[in-house]
């Protein structure tokens, strides 16, 4: 009786997940359906799911409209490099508080992660002003420098929660076998932590590719990402569905494919303090 219930729970759970995960993916189902429509059939009502001419038109005539590959090369480099700079400053930080820390070390963590709750619009002119008076207005150095503040406070957080199951004993062995700090890093630290390592880089490639608040605000055409591409089709003249549809899917694919192929990795990363 008690396997029955057991078993009757377990289908209860599994159904829930797959209606709540169909849920939260269903805005992006109907987007890539969407942009295999015509424009009147995607404002067409009652909506048309799945008979109706599918058509490639849109994807056509958005890279004859726009230059797609240059702008998924500008979030290729604003992702990774801002996640380069981000790991430069975020191991160092999240080595000091887990194997050094002190009393200050918990409030410093806490206010670090109280940072990504200021909207961003609160400081948005002065942040626009300084990159305009040195230059860095629509440049993609200036859209890392961004990026990789943004994302510091979650790498930091990540990593430290990964080097705090790493047992201290093992650096004290290290340094007395002579080793430097860099070295007790890079050559003992970094490879015991490869999977936080890894899961902390994919959060921030895609945090960084999402990032749509700045990349509008501080470009225009030389820098601009695949969310600017995206922003670029809705025009004075009304939004075209059909073609903002295919402009999205076009943007996501990518960020898409790495989620999923990366997804226990990242749910390992989030979660690994928490199972603890």
């Amino acid at each position: 009786m008690a396997r029955a219930v057991s078993t009757r729970r377990k289908i209860g759970f599994t159904v829930l997940g797959w209606t709540v995960g169909l849920l939260i993916f269903f805005p992006v189902l109907w987007t890539v359906i969407t942009s295999f429509k015509t424009e009147l059939a995607a404002i067409s009502i009652p909506p048309q799911w799945v008979f109706f001419d599918w058509t490639l038109e849109n994807y056509v005539e958005v890279q004859e409209r726009s230059n797609y590959f240059r702008f998924m090369m500008n979030s290729v480099y604003l992702a990774l490099g801002s996640t380069l700079v981000g790991l430069i400053f975020a191991v160092p930080a999240a080595w000091a508080m887990a194997f050094s820390p002190t009393k200050s070390t918990k409030n410093i963590l806490l206010w670090m992660l109280s940072t990504k709750m200021l909207p961003a619009v609160g400081v948005l002119v002065p942040i626009y002003l300084i990159f305009r008076d040195m230059g860095l207005l629509d440049t993609r150095t200036g859209l890392i420098v961004v990026l990789f503040l943004i994302n510091l406070p979650i790498m930091v957080w990540m990593l430290y929660t990964y080097f705090r199951e790493i047992p201290v004993e093992i650096l004290e062995a290290a340094r007395m076998d002579g080793a430097t700090l860099m070295k007790e890093i890079t050559q003992v630290l970094a490879p015991m932590a490869v999977p936080g390592i890894a899961s902390t880089v994919l959060l921030s490639v895609i945090l960084a590719w999402n990032e749509a608040f700045w990349t509008l605000n501080l470009t225009t055409t030389d820098a601009a990402p695949l969310t600017a591409f995206i922003a670029s089709f809705s025009s004075p003249q009304g939004n075209f569905y059909a073609k903002l549809s295919a402009a999205s899917t076009m943007a996501i694919a990518p960020i898409l494919i790495i989620g999923w192929f990366s997804q226990r990795q990242l749910v390992r990363g989030l979660t690994f303090g928490a199972v603890k």
